[in-house]
């Protein structure tokens, strides 16, 4: 487990990726790279990344600045972590709070000036907030109104 690495996306992890799978439970809660990978490339204030376990692909997310971010937070300094999915036969390994952990050093080598990262997750959704509470984040008590219901808006404080 302690092999895994978060990196920018690169076109050669394009096709395992667009083969990721979830179960219809956890899919209604996020977006698979399928979705999210193209609008994240056209984006400039979107960075696709990618979770690599040795050389393979096994979990996706996109970070997200800028003012598009305002219904999750008002903090210009933020960053929204969104579209997190790890891929469901790689499920169950360690992957999604080993990159969880890494996300504070990553954030910090490329977006110079942020303090914090920001996420919505449905309330629904109690393994996905069990997760992100275990991995530093906390309630900020602020809830949205998303596609598929009410989400929580965790944040998680960088240090500077």
């Amino acid at each position: 487990m302690g092999d895994v690495q978060l990196v920018v996306y690169e076109e050669k992890y394009r096709e395992q990726l667009m083969n990721f799978e979830l179960p219809e439970e956890q899919a209604q809660f996020t977006a698979l790279p399928a979705e999210a990978l193209d609008l994240a490339l056209t984006d400039p204030n979107r960075t696709p990344v990618v979770i690599v376990a040795g050389a393979k692909p096994v979990g996706f997310f996109v970070l997200h600045i800028g003012p598009d971010i305002a219904a999750f937070t008002p903090d210009p300094h933020a960053v929204l972590l969104r579209a997190f999915a790890i891929n469901h036969e790689d499920q169950g390994r360690g992957y999604a709070r080993q990159s969880l952990l890494r996300l504070p050093a990553f954030i910090e080598k490329y977006y110079k000036g942020v303090r914090k990262v920001v996420l919505a997750v449905n309330k629904r959704n109690e393994p996905a907030q069990q997760a992100y509470l275990k991995s530093g984040f906390t309630d900020t008590g602020r809830e949205i109104e998303g596609k598929y219901g009410s989400q929580h808006i965790y944040a998680l404080q960088l240090g500077l």
